[in-house]
């Protein structure tokens, strides 16, 4: 017998084993998780939800690898109270970031910490919006506040704060990047927030794109002329395209063209180059940005006399659309990079990619750009998750989702308890398919701040796939009840409708029911409305139409004497 014969199959067993061992480890390595969220960036701006504004390949391919979400919705549309419903698991009037207003209440405990605490590697770099030392991160660059698009300054957890020169999209990514490349330790997973300052208002395009997105023609919403009959909330908000949009930040009219013009400053217009752009650029960035609009403003002097309403209206929505479409050619370009470097470096077998934005965003729809009502385009919010060998490639669900889902889903993903006080529900039955685990029917949103900046009244609403149910309840008592399915526009309001009795009542019964299921009342919102008067009363506001915000306090002071 060969001398080798009797110990052959030892070692083909120690081999076996081996590779077994190692099979075993990597099924049962703990997924790396990449969050990827951008400003306001509407669905209707991602061509994997519509392609008749803009074209956004590599978004898409995170949709071609996984799933893509049609009912996504947030819990409360406006920026920084999203920020902390996603971090928390929690409605807005439990962590209590109910608006931009007030502070962050930095003891609530978030998904980050969780994780940190459990073992994976966590980083954010981008835009959080509030605060200035995230907790649960071994690594941070964040832009202070709303940051800028030209060469912003960064709060960096080890460095203090930094100025990087160049586009502000560009360089979320560079960091992104390096620390994927030079300060990930291999041997432990990940959970990296990568977060876009763009599309937020006001839109400054890389120099790169403005040729071309100041020449786009794009194509209007069917509701641009909105009338807003039967829904007086909507008439009040001062988010018009033709009234509300400032003639510089916004449209990017040069002061020296209003001032020969006469026109009247709107808003933000007294800061003049605002949000970006005057104190920003430096010199060669500005002449490029000059020569870019030269056209526009010259073409604009000549042709504003003689528009019509009507005329000036689409002029101020193409304006609009160039520059915030402008921007998110940015961002699909840099989320392609960090897509590219993951397939080159072996790491999207085990990551679970999720791409959304902090809220939806109107463009154009209702006459409106901005955020903040229940209605679908600021309500709902793209969701798209790829997750390789879990997640279906190409498919879709129009599930009842919401950013509260995200911290248990990122905790179950993790295989980490969630804490009992969160208020979301895991989407991991949705995106691996088993639906017996799911079954929620509807969601809840609450919008708080009001009076101030564009004046959108406080609501609360139910939503399920078929009906909205909204009540309007400060200055006004208002209940609106909109038809998903035959109205999908969103233009009337059938809550007075003798056909919708039946649903009406269903739905006022299911709506007390998940109030009540989420700890909001009357008595908290109350209490909410108190602090925030009170608070204003002291400080004021910025952006509010003091005109009305007297009439306001007056009507207030009037009732609850």
């Amino acid at each position: 017998m060969n001398k080798y014969s009797a110990v052959l199959p030892l070692v083909i067993l120690f081999i076996f084993s081996g590779c077994q061992t190692k099979e075993e480890e990597k099924t049962n390595k703990r997924p790396n998780i990449i969050f990827i969220m951008s400003d306001d960036h509407a669905y209707q701006a991602i061509s994997a939800y519509d392609n008749r504004l803009i074209k956004t390949p590599n978004i898409d391919r995170i949709a071609e690898m996984g799933m893509l979400f049609t009912n996504a919705s947030v819990t409360n549309s406006i920026c920084a109270p999203s920020r902390a419903v996603i971090l928390t698991g929690k409605h807005s009037h439990i962590n209590g970031k109910i608006d931009n207003h007030f502070p962050f209440d930095t003891t609530n405990v978030t998904f980050p910490q969780i994780l940190q605490n459990s073992g994976y590697q966590t980083a954010m770099f981008g835009k959080l919006h509030f605060g200035n030392n995230p907790k649960g991160f071994d690594q941070f660059k964040i832009l202070p506040g709303q940051g800028a698009y030209y060469n912003p300054d960064f709060i960096t957890k080890n460095d203090g704060e930094i100025n990087v020169k160049g586009y502000v999209t560009d360089i979320i990514t560079d960091m992104t990047l390096d620390w994927l490349e030079n300060e990930r330790k291999e041997e432990d997973p990940f959970m990296l927030m990568y977060l876009h300052k763009a599309p937020h208002r006001s839109w400054v395009m890389a120099e790169r794109h403005m040729e071309e997105f100041t020449n786009k023609i794009i194509p209007e919403p069917e509701t641009l002329f909105d009338d807003y009959k039967s829904r007086p909330a909507a008439k009040e908000a001062e988010m018009s395209i033709l009234k509300h949009l400032s003639w510089t930040g916004d449209s990017k009219i040069f002061p020296e063209t209003i001032d020969a013009m006469g026109l009247p400053e709107i808003g933000i217009d007294k800061l003049r180059y605002s949000f970006g752009i005057k104190d920003r650029l430096d010199t060669t960035q500005m002449a490029n940005f000059k020569n870019a609009y030269q056209k526009i403003n010259d073409e604009f002097k000549e042709a504003y006399p003689k528009m019509s309403e009507e005329e000036l209206m689409k002029w101020r929505y193409q304006r609009y659309m160039q520059d915030y479409l402008g921007t998110i050619k940015a961002v699909d370009e840099n989320v392609g990079r960090l897509l590219d470097y993951l397939e080159t470096n072996n790491l999207m077998e085990n990551t679970i990619i999720v791409y959304t934005s902090d809220q939806g965003f109107y463009l154009g729809e209702h006459g409106w750009f901005d955020k903040r009502f229940i209605y679908d385009e600021s309500f709902k919010t793209p969701l798209l998750v790829a997750w390789p060998g879990k997640v279906k490639a190409g498919s879709k669900s129009d599930e009842m989702v919401q950013n509260l889902d995200f911290a248990q889903t990122f905790l179950d993903v993790a295989g980490v308890e969630q804490p009992a006080d969160m208020q979301g529900e895991s989407l991991v039955p949705i995106l691996t398919g088993k639906m017996e685990d799911w079954n929620r029917k509807s969601v809840y949103y609450h919008y708080y701040e009001y009076p101030a900046e564009h004046m959108v009244n406080r609501h609360y609403a139910i939503v399920t796939k078929e009906y909205k149910l909204i009540h309007y309840y400060f200055d006004m008592d208002h209940w609106e009840l909109i038809d998903r399915l035959k109205d999908p526009k969103e233009l009337t309001n059938v809550y007075n409708d003798p056909a919708y009795v039946d649903i009406r009542k269903k739905l006022h019964k299911e709506l007390e029911q998940i109030r009540t299921k989420y700890g909001d009342s009357d008595e908290l919102n109350q209490q909410y409305i108190n602090e925030f008067m009170n608070d204003v009363g002291k400080n004021g506001i910025f952006g509010v139409n003091e005109e009305k915000l007297q009439e306001i306090i007056q009507k207030r002071n009037k009732t609850n004497n």
